[in-house]
C-alpha cells in the first residue's frame, strides 16, 4: 500500500476538516470587505479572529511545500483588506494543494473511493494485507 507519493497524518486532515469551513467563511467576508473598502484598515479584533484560524491551518501547512509563503496576518501593524484578502487567498492555494496532495482515488476491491492518504490509514490497509494472507480471519 505504500504506492503514494505522499504521505500526511491523521491529525492533519482533522485540522484540515475542522478549520477549512471557518476559514472558507471568513475569506468570504475579507472579500466582501475587499470589494466595498480594499484600503480599509482592519481592527484588530478581526486580525485576531483570522489568525487563530490561520495558526490551526499553519500547524498543518507550514512543512507543505507552499507553506514558506504563509503567513499570520500582522498584528501590531493592523493590515488593510486587501493586503488580508492576498494572504488568505495564499491560504486558500495552499489548503486546495493539501486536499489534491493527500485526498486520492484509491481502488476498493472492485469499486474505486477517496481516501486521505495518511501513515495511520497505510497502517491500516497494510495490517488488513497482512490478516488476509495469513487467513487469520476465516
Amino acid at each position: 500500500m505504500s504506492d503514494f507519493e505522499h504521505i500526511t497524518t491523521d491529525a492533519a486532515v482533522a485540522t484540515y476538516n475542522a478549520t477549512t469551513d471557518v476559514f472558507n467563511a471568513l475569506l468570504h467576508e475579507i472579500r466582501e470587505l475587499s470589494k466595498k473598502k480594499p484600503d480599509a484598515t482592519m481592527s484588530a479584533s478581526k486580525v485576531k479572529l483570522v489568525n487563530k484560524v490561520l495558526d490551526d491551518l499553519l500547524t498543518v501547512l507550514e512543512n507543505e511545500p507552499e507553506g514558506k509563503y504563509l503567513q499570520r496576518l500582522e498584528s501590531d501593524d493592523l493590515p488593510q483588506v486587501s493586503d488580508a484578502l492576498l494572504m488568505m487567498a495564499q491560504f486558500n492555494a495552499a489548503l486546495a494543494a493539501f486536499k489534491k496532495r493527500y485526498l486520492q482515488l484509491v481502488r476498493v476491491g472492485y469499486s474505486s473511493e477517496y481516501h486521505w492518504i495518511t501513515a495511520e490509514k497505510l497502517e491500516g490497509w497494510e495490517a488488513d494485507d497482512a490478516e488476509v494472507e495469513t487467513g487469520d480471519d476465516i
